[in-house]
């Protein structure tokens, strides 16, 4: 590619540089293909070559990029793209995303997609939440920082996780330790939200204040769980009767959230699946609420994305409950 002689330039701090370039200079790197433009990074700044048009959009992704930033949001590649997307537009980035859920120690945790937004919405206006989707799409880690939000605001005395122990295609056997060591790799997703959200020292004080409470799902039947946030992850991996007794758990003052993906089924019979029946039978109920994430709401690596496409092109598992689902009217 042919660049002309001018260029232009933004000057900043080396350390916001730094978080603007991304991992090996990853976000340039796209800002760069997408936009048609060389971006040089010599001392505090940024310099910026090619054609006018290219220079002034890669300088307003920079510029939007930059402001999400010191608004404290961890910025990541899904970012880039709606940046790139929105200057291509002559739209904006920041409107585009919801009120910060809560001060993370990496920065302020917000809702990026619309999805997203909806389903943040949703836990804040109802008791049952069911939080459907695929891999990636924010589902429970957006469901454990409301739950933070929530416990660190005094709105309730703590929260409980729960999810059915078992393993994804493989028998692991006999595991030891006691049993908070025996679930914990089952829930190391939730554990790893928790702690990039308040940090592992302070999760850890938290557990052992009983603020986070681990109930493994057999040991939920007879507790009633009042001024709780609890969260059951991985429901599809829940029988019809294992559902029934999690739902009916809740106390007073307390909320409750159900994530899980239909297409990762790990029951030896996919049709005992709880989930869906729970969605269609409880959608419409008054404080209950269903939320679909789709593949537009993945906010891992951009593969991520095609990956759960292509898989749901040749699904012999399609999620269609009865419930119209909430999303929909978002789309």
């Amino acid at each position: 590619m042919n660049y002309r002689a001018q260029d232009d330039s933004l000057e900043m701090s080396s350390e916001l540089v730094l978080a603007l370039c991304g991992p090996q200079d990853r976000y340039l790197a796209l800002i760069e293909q997408k936009l048609g433009v060389l971006i040089e990074t010599p001392g505090h700044g940024f310099v910026f070559k090619g054609e006018a048009r290219a220079r002034q959009q890669a300088q307003r992704v920079i510029m939007a990029l930059k402001e999400l930033r010191q608004g404290r949001v961890e910025i990541g590649l899904k970012d880039v793209e709606r940046a790139i997307a929105g200057v291509r537009l002559g739209g904006e980035l920041k409107s585009s995303y919801g009120a910060p859920v809560i001060e993370g120690r990496r920065g302020v945790i917000v809702a990026r997609t619309q999805g997203q937004m909806l389903y943040l919405q949703k836990l804040k206006q109802n008791d049952l939440v069911f939080g459907i989707g695929p891999a990636g799409s924010g589902k429970t880690f957006l469901a454990v920082a409301h739950g933070l939000s929530l416990l660190m605001r005094g709105f309730v005395e703590k929260i409980v996780i729960t999810r059915p122990a078992v393993e994804a295609g493989e028998k692991l056997g006999f595991l030891p330790g006691d049993l908070n060591e025996k679930l914990d790799p089952y829930l190391a997703p939730i554990w790893q939200s928790l702690g990039d959200i308040i940090g592992p020292e302070a999760l850890k004080r938290r557990r052992e204040k009983g603020e986070i409470e681990i109930i493994p799902l057999a040991y939920m039947r007879g507790r009633t769980l009042s001024r709780s946030y609890i969260l059951v992850d991985e429901a599809q991996n829940t029988t019809s009767l294992q559902m029934k007794m999690l739902l009916t758990r809740l106390g007073e003052g307390s909320t409750m959230v159900v994530t899980g993906d239909p297409t990762q089924i790990d029951l030896p019979r996919p049709n005992d699946s709880g989930l869906s029946e729970a969605v269609d039978l409880l959608g419409r109920l008054k404080g209950v609420s269903v939320c679909q994430l789709t593949a537009k709401d993945i906010v891992r690596h951009e593969l991520v994305g095609r990956i759960v496409k292509a898989y749901d092109q040749i699904s012999k598992r399609p999620f269609n409950p009865k419930t119209t689902l909430d999303s929909q009217s978002a789309q």
